[in-house]
């Protein structure tokens, strides 16, 4: 009880979302290799259109609390429900792109908003 009431927000947040992790049965992003077949949850951190090779791309990153990794949609310029702050499933081939771990064109499952 004093390590909760010591920690910070962040800390809190990111315990919440490795235990969540555990309960749906997916891997920790922390514990992903290359080319490795995985399914993985957390929260969203960021959404931005990011052309490649001149493709549209929508580029996302999520956030487990172990780890990050970049969520690329190719060919799409956005996604409905696909937004900073939402948790969803993702499943995939993982790669290294510059030394990040990244899912292109993952199967997903968007989760419930709050607590519900």
């Amino acid at each position: 009880m004093l390590d909760r009431l010591s920690s910070s927000q962040e800390d809190l947040e990111s315990e919440e979302l490795r235990e969540d992790a555990d309960t749906e049965g997916c891997i920790r992003i922390g514990d992903c290799h290359d080319r490795q077949i995985v399914t993985v949850t957390g929260t969203l951190r960021t959404v931005t259109l990011r052309p490649r090779a001149g493709v549209p791309a929508l580029e996302a990153e999520l956030f487990d609390g172990s780890a990050a990794l970049d969520v690329v949609w190719l060919g799409r310029r956005s996604i409905v429900g696909i937004e900073p702050g939402r948790r969803l499933i993702a499943s995939g081939r993982i790669s290294l792109s510059r030394g990040r771990r990244v899912l292109f064109n993952p199967k997903y499952e968007l989760r419930p908003l709050g607590r519900e």
